[in-house]
């Protein structure tokens, strides 16, 4: 950059000095020009000597005629502009790639070089590569993890240089972090999960330097389109000298043919295109990733992590007569703390949900494949797959044929050797996958694979959720290689992935996309492209900032050649003389690289800064809601066996958990959330479908209510069918109208919601 600035600003005060002394001494002015066209004309010379080397010629050898041209016929004026023109654009070029690769460069200084580690005498500083699994890392206020790795203490920690997200967030004490995000609170240790190689931050780093060192393939099109522009312009320019007898008309087609536009607003467009990915969440690994998403006509994607959260969740408790799913929750989770398992998990994360703290719990083991088992509070439970000696009951039966209808697999929870509840478990799709689908579809992608491990009725109901166009289930990496290497037959094909399994099909499609919060090693360094951050949506705008990127530049080499062909012919006819010429030529350039640089612009639509933490306030109120919600579906069950009890302290307990919790933050959305959103969306009526929800929402709550009003003594046997007719209505509206809100509504947001995250105040 400087010393293609310090080249122009030469150049500049030599054409400049020229124009003040021509007046007093034309002879003192043309030795100036002429100084100004020899100082640019040394170095296009090595350009073209590096072109020529490379078996290559392009627009710098155009630019070298047209130098020694003006100086034949002695144009030093003309040749003197061509000088600055050269100069300027490649400060244009330098300036431009400069900025639109700054956020690369950005990502790449920001990798740890150190660390430093808990020991038993003290904190010891170390090489950051030196780090291993199982180490306690300490992260001092302002510095970058170095590893991925578990929280041991809660802390805050700035992810913007990964999401792109300018608010702070805090992060509980054994969650997940990731590498490169910077610690913007009080020092946290790190129980380190992988190597700083191993780490999600590496995989995206050496993209970044490889996207910083690669060059564009349109630029390299760019100099074959040069290969035939070159001859052309000579051609005219000899016609021009023939039929005139005059070279300076062969010098002025030679100035205004010098087609930077193809030389420079390309790549530009290229290199700011790249980094508005970045900034957008995706980092490409290179121009021509970028130019070939741009064309993309298929997508193919895994299920699992991908357009699914990545891990199983209760979705719901079908307990036996006389239990609640509180009690059996808190068992539950009592014997599953301490096991390492996926499902253990999905049992404490329900229990988490539901606000239960896990009851105390002893003489824990754990059988690979059978469960664990436990004392509590003097019963022995045993949470895992159901003993094959249990004795048929009904609502074994009703619970597993619920668990098929859902697609969903079984958690069995036994008591004294007795089931007593069924957990039903599944992977749900991510709140932003449906929308994701439909903004490609928009963009133009014709075909939407899944491409999947799972079982053919698991990955169907997924893709009909998603409207994608097939499924290619239980499918091991050979079967998703074919897939792909089928798609390529019909038009450039994109292939999204996470695990270890997807890496040899992201290396097989035109353009494999990884995503690198949680996604593997193998995959991040198979793929094209990642996906920063745990958000599908990225992919949409990845998509969208490729497509107007290759338009753009398309656009401005186009157009520039054009005007650059209009120019030629003017000149030949005597319409422009050489200095004339490049200042025509010197707009043409100035014009189409700055409309290059609109690629910087794309995506940048109206910021939600305003709604911003109203939406992330609701989405987590969301999470919280899950309690109240189940509540109802536990109520409507237990009314199955009758007027019992039971029944009647579940119902009860549902109205309770609807009037306390669901009713305020329905009409605190009424109130806050929604006149937000309305006069962020300019439209008054934009809301009306969702406050009609919450009004049969309260509707049916009030009916609810007046049933328990007339039986104070408990339920008669005459209200049951309405009253479940009433629950089962309003489960299935609560549902629908939070699916609703998360997908329609929170994705608005530029912070979206987390299972494990609050936003720092």
């Amino acid at each position: 950059m400087f010393r293609q600035a310090l080249l122009g600003s030469v150049i500049g005060a030599l054409l400049a000095a020229g124009l003040v002394a021509h007046p007093f001494d034309t002879a003192a002015a043309d030795l100036l020009w002429l100084a100004a066209t020899l100082i640019a004309l040394v170095p296009a010379l090595r350009w073209v000597a590096a072109d020529l080397r490379r078996r290559r010629y392009g627009a710098d050898l155009l630019a070298v005629v047209a130098l020694i041209g003006a100086v034949a016929v002695g144009a030093y004026f003309a040749g003197a502009l061509i000088a600055l023109m050269v100069a300027t654009g490649r400060v244009l070029e330098a300036y431009a790639g400069r900025r639109a690769g700054r956020d690369l460069s950005e990502l790449l200084r920001r990798a740890p070089v150190q660390a430093h580690l808990r020991r038993p005498n003290g904190i010891e500083t170390v090489p950051a590569a030196t780090v291993g699994p199982g180490d306690l890392v300490v992260v001092l206020p302002g510095e970058t993890v170095p590893v991925d790795g578990v929280l041991s203490t809660e802390g805050v920690f700035d992810e913007s240089t990964l999401t792109g997200e300018p608010v702070p967030v805090v992060r509980k004490a054994g969650t997940d972090v990731r590498s490169g995000v910077t610690n913007a609170g009080a020092a946290v240790d790190i129980r380190a999960a992988a190597t700083a190689e191993q780490s999600t931050y590496a995989g995206i780093v050496t993209l970044a330097g490889q996207a910083a060192a690669a060059a564009a393939p349109v630029a390299r099109l760019a100099d074959r389109v040069a290969v035939w522009f070159l001859p052309i312009a000579l051609v005219i320019a000899a016609i021009a000298w023939a039929l005139t007898g005059d070279p300076v008309r062969a010098v002025a087609v030679i100035v205004t043919a010098t087609p930077c536009p193809l030389l420079l607003a390309v790549p530009v467009a290229i290199t700011a295109g790249m980094s508005r990915t970045a900034r957008a969440g995706v980092v490409v690994k290179d121009g021509a990733a970028l130019e070939t998403l741009g064309r993309a006509r298929c997508l193919a994607m895994d299920k699992t992590g991908t357009v699914t959260v990545g891990h199983p969740e209760v979705i719901d408790i079908v307990t036996a007569p006389g239990t609640t799913p509180e009690t059996i929750l808190r068992q539950a989770a009592a014997v599953e703390q301490y096991s390492p398992h996926v499902l253990a998990k999905a049992v404490l994360g329900a229990a988490t949900a539901r606000r239960l703290n896990p009851a105390a719990a002893v003489d824990i083991s754990e059988e690979p494949g059978q469960g664990a088992t436990g004392t509590v509070e003097g019963d022995r439970v045993r949470v895992g797959r159901l003993p094959a000696d249990t004795d048929p009951v009904p609502w074994v039966g009703a619970a597993a044929r619920r668990a098929h209808l859902d697609l969903a697999g079984i958690i069995w929870v036994s008591v004294n050797d007795a089931p007593v509840a069924a957990l039903l478990v599944r992977d749900r799709l991510r709140v932003d996958a449906a929308r994701t689908m439909r903004r490609l579809r928009a963009a133009g992608l014709r075909r939407l694979l899944l491409l999947t491990g799972d079982r053919v009725d698991n990955a169907t109901e997924v893709a009909r959720m998603l409207g994608l166009t097939e499924v290619v289930a239980d499918a091991d990496p050979a079967d998703k290689i074919a897939a792909i290497r089928a798609e390529q037959h019909d038009g450039v094909t994109v292939m999204v992935g996470d695990g270890v399994n997807d890496a040899p099909a992201l290396a097989a499609a035109d353009v494999g996309v990884a995503l690198g919060s949680r996604g593997s090693t193998a995959a991040v360094q198979a793929a094209d492209a990642v996906i920063v951050d745990d958000r599908i949506d990225r992919l949409a705008d990845a998509v969208d900032i490729a497509q107007r990127t290759r338009r753009l530049a398309v656009q401005s080499a186009l157009t520039g050649m054009a005007l650059s062909l209009v120019a030629m012919i003017a000149a030949a006819f005597g319409f422009l003389v050489p200095a004339a010429g490049a200042l025509v030529q010197e707009g043409i350039d100035v014009a189409v690289i700055l409309n290059a640089l609109r690629v910087l612009r794309i995506g940048r639509g109206r910021r939600s800064t305003a709604i911003d933490p109203l939406v992330a306030r609701f989405a987590r109120e969301h999470e919280r809601l899950h309690a109240a919600r189940a509540s109802v579906r536990d109520a409507a069950d237990a009314l199955t066996h009758g007027p019992a009890p039971s029944a009647d302290a579940a119902l009860r307990r549902a109205l309770d958990a609807l009037t306390a919790d669901v009713l305020p933050h329905e009409h605190a959305e009424e109130t806050q959330l929604y006149p937000a959103l309305a006069s962020y969306l300019r439209d008054p009526e934009a809301m009306v479908t969702m406050s009609r929800e919450h009004t049969e929402i309260e509707r049916l709550v009030e009916r609810i209510r007046r049933h328990l009003a007339e039986s104070p003594d408990g339920i008669g046997a005459d209200q049951i069918d309405d009253l479940r007719a009433t629950l089962y209505g309003l489960d299935a509206i609560l549902t629908l109208h939070f699916a609703q809100e998360d997908e329609a509504l929170f994705t608005l947001a530029h912070n979206p919601r987390e299972h494990d995250a609050g936003v720092a105040r």
